[in-house]
């Protein structure tokens, strides 16, 4: 069965839920199985979402977003500079 992917709006939802159910006692491992997560996922989204509003965790992903196109474009930036170099020493 494939793995269900949540939206940081979904994720932040979750995680907000889960504060409610913990501030009424419930453990974690029983308020996970109530969100129908896994223990470790909460912790990761905690750890990654914590603290951020729904408008802080869309500004997140688009940043990741960009700054992946960005590294990608300066790779390819690098791979041609490397190939023009060679080329102008003669080693082909």
């Amino acid at each position: 069965m494939p793995a269900k992917r949540h939206s940081s709006e979904q994720i932040i939802t979750k995680l907000r839920e889960a504060e409610v159910h913990l501030s009424q006692g419930m453990t974690i491992p029983l308020m996970c199985k109530k969100l129908g997560i896994h223990q470790q996922t909460y912790y990761k989204w905690r750890r990654e979402y914590g603290g951020l509003r729904m408008d802080q965790a869309k500004r997140l992903k688009e940043l990741e977003k960009e700054n992946s196109r960005l590294k990608k474009l300066l790779a390819e930036s690098e791979l041609d500079k490397a190939i023009l170099k060679e080329a102008a020493s003669g080693n082909f």
